[in-house]
């Protein structure tokens, strides 16, 4: 009984003493209740980056995938059947048109031609006998002494070691033309080949393996197919001598720079595309021939606005971009025309000068208070 009595004092007590905290100003909770509902009102204003919608000019530029192919490619290839004596060239070098590559031997056709003049030096000797006897049956026909047939047989033999002097003169320039064929040069200058054959290989006519192959490596074309929407503006650009070129291959931070030089005469009605051919000095030799590279064909440059790739984001409705106007973030709905050089350019939705939220999308909506700032140095 004593137990309870006193708690019920106690209760009474502490019950007193909240009455008299509440009344007088004393109970430490009260102010932060008292302002629990003016911070919960409160607008939330949220940091985020922002950058301001440009208006510059830039290129009308489309980005597609070429290949570069040379100029000119030989294959090089005996014309003779004979043995290899000699290679003149290191594997993979570049030679200079006219440069000995292959030596080959020559003594069996240096034999024919020998034996080729011996037949022409008789057959010269057999003309002047021939002629010595038309001219004695001429004097003897004139006399009588002896019948017209032997003048005529006379002749007869004339004309045919004549025939047969020129046949041997035949001979010997062809024997002479094969001799050229056992020393090979450089139908072009470029960048040769490994060499298929080493000395002491046989070389035949009939080899489908050429004994190396030659490719120019300077100039060189680069060959891509070009969408056909875009072929009216290649050639507006072409008439305008606007179109510019560069090609880029994949590991090279280099830039090759050339110009179209041909535009095939037939769209591909199966791809929807047209193949063009550009020419590139390639001086350098930065683009190999066969390498994939990655072609920028610009074809003017315009007016556009143009602003922070992040800036745009999509929707199901479209590309969008917040504009903060006033410390407010509004939905401003966008048409993105292309994307270039780190830049999305803008056809419509935006004059320039506004100020785009870059960073910081996915905590704000349409009104939201924000806070803006400048993108950090480096970021």
């Amino acid at each position: 009984m004593a137990k309870w009595t006193f708690g019920l004092g106690v209760s009474a007590a502490l019950a007193l003493a909240a009455y008299g905290a509440a009344t007088y100003g004393y109970w430490p909770f009260h102010g932060a209740v008292a302002q629990a509902p003016s911070q919960k009102n409160a607008p939330r204003v949220v940091p985020v980056e922002v950058a301001t919608a440009a208006k510059k000019k830039v290129p009308v530029r489309i980005e597609l995938l070429g290949t570069v192919t040379p100029m000119a490619s030989v294959a090089v290839k005996t014309r003779i059947d004979s043995e290899i004596t000699e290679v003149h060239f290191r594997d993979g070098a570049t030679v200079k048109q006219g440069e000995l590559l292959f030596t080959m031997d020559n003594r069996a056709i240096e034999a024919q031609i020998r034996q080729a003049e011996g037949q022409l030096a008789r057959d010269k000797a057999q003309l002047e006998g021939a002629m010595r006897d038309q001219r004695r049956f001429s004097d003897l026909v004139e006399k009588g002494a002896t019948p017209v047939t032997n003048l005529d047989n006379a002749k007869t033999q004339v004309g045919i070691y004549t025939a047969a002097i020129k046949a041997d003169e035949g001979m010997i320039e062809n024997l002479k033309v094969q001799l050229t064929y056992t020393t090979i040069r450089a139908p072009i200058t470029g960048r040769i080949s490994m060499a298929a054959v080493k000395v002491g290989n046989f070389a035949r006519q009939a080899d489908l393996l050429p004994l190396a192959t030659i490719v120019q490596s300077a100039p060189v074309y680069v060959t891509f197919a070009l969408p056909q929407r875009s072929l009216p503006d290649l050639r507006q650009a072409l008439t305008n001598e606007t179109a510019m070129i560069e090609a880029v291959a994949p590991g090279d931070p280099r830039r090759a720079q050339g110009h179209v030089t041909m535009i095939e005469n037939t769209v591909d009605s199966v791809t929807g595309t047209v193949p063009v051919r550009a020419t590139m000095s390639n001086n350098d030799e930065m683009l190999w021939p066969g390498t994939l590279v990655s072609v920028q064909l610009s074809f003017r440059e315009e007016e556009a606005i143009v602003v922070p790739p992040n800036a745009v984001q999509v929707s199901q409705t479209g590309s969008f971009v917040f504009v903060v106007m006033n410390g407010v973030a509004n939905v401003r709905p966008v048409k993105v025309a292309r994307v270039i050089d780190g830049q999305t350019v803008i056809e419509s939705g935006l004059e320039g000068g506004e100020v785009v939220v870059t960073v910081g999308h996915l905590q704000i909506t349409e009104g939201s208070r924000v806070s803006a700032r400048q993108p950090k140095a480096g970021s």
